[in-house]
């Protein structure tokens, strides 16, 4: 039936009315279409909120499924075994300052330091890189996990508050793995070598955190310390010091960077000539400079800094005369410059070393005060051997003993 579009005036009286434009068959049709789309309108409605609530629903599964791999990360890498004897170490005594002696002598380039520490590691170059090569490709996975949980919550309805869900849970699983990376960075050996393969796993999802680099790089040093293959030794500190050369160009400003820099600069000089271990002297001592003036109440950064003037004031004749032929300012620190260093670092924390209580007996032998020297020793023999560095100034404290009776 043809609808006119428009009606044609006729006069009634005085008024002009228009025909109606639908006859009244066609107004019932028309009501029926309405009411047929307002009904397809409220079930699209309804089929609107339900697909919200199934999208809301598997936002929520998604962060489910990615705080449970996480978690499941984490804890299968804590009890993950390692084949190597248990043995107390810790990096206080890790650190090579300069020219890498404990007690003043002068090191050979054929000779390994005596301020080296040196354990038993079993594991082939072979099977730590396969190792690494598998957890690598664990890792690729989880961070695709979480990179595909990223686009999908962009999807959602509910968009910035699934984006904050998932960025909140990504901070809450860093904050856990940081602790428990300190944790097992003050354990053991094979606890050390746990939090090494702990911060590997998860270094493609947390590579862009500082808090994270520095740690990974203090790792390095872990495993540098706790290894025994010098090709390994140097392949760790190298490795370390990569990162930490990567993170100091955005975080300059971090403490802990130029400090961890420092150490695996001192323990890859291990391996270098007379020449090269003069040169990371001065880097050495430059970045402790710059962690002590960020982070004065670091006790371990005064320990370093003692430890490299203590040496730095007991150089042989020739690494002199080295030192003097490659730079027109040869370091210069004084015994009483070590102790200073010293007794800041039992300052800020009492006890914070077997070794350190040592050194501090050794600097007031050398200058002469052994009243002192013997309260030092004393003071020493009270803290417990726990480490490799406090079997070493149990052995020297027993020296000092010797000589004191003769």
């Amino acid at each position: 039936e043809a609808v006119p579009r428009a009606g044609v005036a006729v006069e009634a009286g005085d008024a002009v009315m228009c025909p109606p434009l639908l006859s009244q068959a066609g107004q019932v049709d028309v009501l029926e279409r309405l009411d047929f789309v307002l009904r397809n309108i409220s079930e699209l409605r309804k089929e609107v909120e339900e697909l919200r609530n199934s999208l809301q629903r598997l936002a929520a599964e998604i962060v489910g499924e990615v705080r449970c791999h996480l978690e499941e990360t984490q804890r299968v890498t804590r009890w993950r075994r390692f084949p190597f004897p248990r043995e107390r170490s810790d990096s206080t005594g890790s650190s090579s300052v300069y020219f890498t002696a404990s007690s003043g002598t002068a090191n050979t380039d054929d000779g390994e330091s005596e301020g080296g520490y040196t354990t038993a590691n079993a594991e082939s170059d072979y099977d730590r890189e396969s190792e690494r090569e598998s957890e690598e490709g664990e890792d690729e996975v989880s961070c695709e996990t979480v990179r595909t949980a990223r686009r999908d919550s962009l999807d959602l309805v509910n968009e910035d508050e699934t984006h904050l869900t998932l960025d909140s849970l990504l901070e809450e699983g860093l904050v856990q793995l940081l602790q428990q990376a300190d944790r097992l960075h003050d354990g053991d050996e094979q606890e050390k070598r746990e939090g090494f393969q702990l911060l590997l796993n998860n270094k493609l999802a947390y590579a862009d955190q500082k808090d994270f680099l520095w740690r990974l790089a203090r790792a390095h040093s872990d495993m540098c310390e706790v290894s025994e293959d010098p090709d390994e030794k140097r392949s760790y500190a190298s490795e370390g010091k990569e990162e930490l050369e990567i993170a100091l160009q955005k975080w300059d400003q971090s403490a802990e960077c130029h400090l961890w820099y420092a150490v695996l600069c001192g323990q890859l000089s291990e391996h270098e000539s007379i020449q090269k271990r003069i040169q990371t002297g001065y880097i050495f001592k430059e970045h402790i400079d710059k962690a002590i003036a960020l982070k004065p109440e670091d006790p371990k950064s005064h320990y370093l800094l003692g430890r490299w003037c203590y040496q730095v004031s007991h150089l042989g004749w020739l690494e002199k005369k080295a030192a003097s032929a490659l730079f027109e300012a040869p370091p210069t620190a004084t015994v009483q410059d070590a102790l200073q260093n010293f007794l800041r670092v039992e300052e800020l924390s009492p006890g914070f070393s077997k070794a350190g209580r040592v050194y501090i007996a050794k600097c007031y032998r050398d200058l002469g005060n052994n009243t002192a020297a013997l309260l030092w020793m004393n003071l020493a023999s009270e803290l417990p051997v726990n480490t490799k560095e406090d079997a070493e100034s149990e052995r020297e404290l027993e020296e000092m003993r010797s000589a004191w009776q003769e």
